[in-house]
């Protein structure tokens, strides 16, 4: 008789599919808003360097059936994770994923602010065990700070020479940039290089490229103008060549026609001794009339 084994009843837990993902609450303001797509604008371009990598905002992030029973939905802004495949989520799943997010940043408001700084830096540094927790105020851009998780307990990171809060999860720096974002000018929050270098979004992205191929139609053009300008100077060169062998051919010519008017007037001058001797006239004579030296006249006579 053969045994068959006993499999107890076994509750997974739900998938991000089955979980809520939107709560309907849009985000504080629009500031707020167009910051979260500032941080994630300029990290995106960065992943996809990257074989792995996830980068969101404003999502659920679910760590434990608990917060699922309490339906405690709320996300963080912004959050980035390496070491996990690409690809669409509708919520950040720990238990599906096997990791939770490397870098978290809230962005602050009056009405968030207490929260942030205190219940939900608690839960990522207990709960979550997140490694790094930033926060940064889009309306008080002075109220930022940054922590890494040691020992359990999150400690307080110390700006570096650029004034940057750095990031050792990414290998990057987050710094303060006073500019203009989607037609708004204020101080914004933006990921750099750890020499200050910013991460470009992807309008940026699209406007280096517009300005540099504008730069090498300018230089092609530049280019163009040059060989034109070299062309003309040989075409002037090439008609300043002809117009100096037609000058010396000119000068060739004159120069012919002054020799054969010359022997023209000279063999008519001999003709005129030659019959003026035949007349019977002396040889000095006839030289005297004709200009002819007495050997000429001789060689007319011989």
């Amino acid at each position: 008789m053969s045994e068959t084994a006993l499999v107890p009843n076994v509750t997974l837990p739900p998938t991000q599919a089955e979980l809520p993902y939107d709560d309907g609450e849009p985000m504080e303001s629009q500031r707020h808003k167009l910051q979260m797509d500032l941080l994630i604008d300029a990290l995106t371009p960065w992943l996809e360097q990257r074989e792995d990598g996830y980068v969101g905002g404003n999502m659920f992030v679910y760590y434990s059936m608990a917060q699922v029973r309490n339906k405690d939905f709320k996300g963080p802004d912004f959050f980035a994770v390496l070491g996990v495949p690409k690809g669409e989520r509708r919520s950040w799943v720990i238990w599906e994923e096997e990791k939770a997010p490397d870098v978290i940043i809230e962005l602050l408001s009056d009405s968030t602010a207490a929260v942030d700084k205190n219940q939900k830096k608690l839960i990522y540094q207990n709960q979550i065990r997140v490694p790094e927790y930033f926060w940064f105020d889009p309306f008080n851009p002075d109220d930022w700070a940054g922590f890494f998780l040691s020992s359990g307990l999150y400690h307080p990171l110390v700006a570096n020479e650029h004034n940057q809060l750095v990031s050792k999860s990414l290998g990057l720096g987050l710094q303060v940039w006073h500019g203009i974002y989607k037609g708004v000018e204020t101080s914004w929050l933006r990921w750099a290089t750890l020499e200050g270098e910013l991460l470009p979004t992807s309008q940026e992205i699209a406007e280096q490229e517009r300005q540099k191929a504008e730069q090498e139609r300018q230089k092609a053009e530049q280019e163009r103008q040059k060989a034109e300008q070299e062309r003309q100077k040989a075409e002037q060169e090439r008609q300043k060549a002809e117009q100096e062998r037609q000058k010396a051919e000119q000068e060739r010519q004159k120069a012919e026609q002054e020799r054969q008017r010359a022997e023209q007037a000279e063999s008519k001058l001999l003709q005129t001794a030659r019959n003026l001797l035949q007349t019977g006239m002396p040889a000095e004579q006839v030289a005297n009339l004709t200009g002819l030296s007495i050997s000429q006249i001789e060689q007319i006579t011989n």
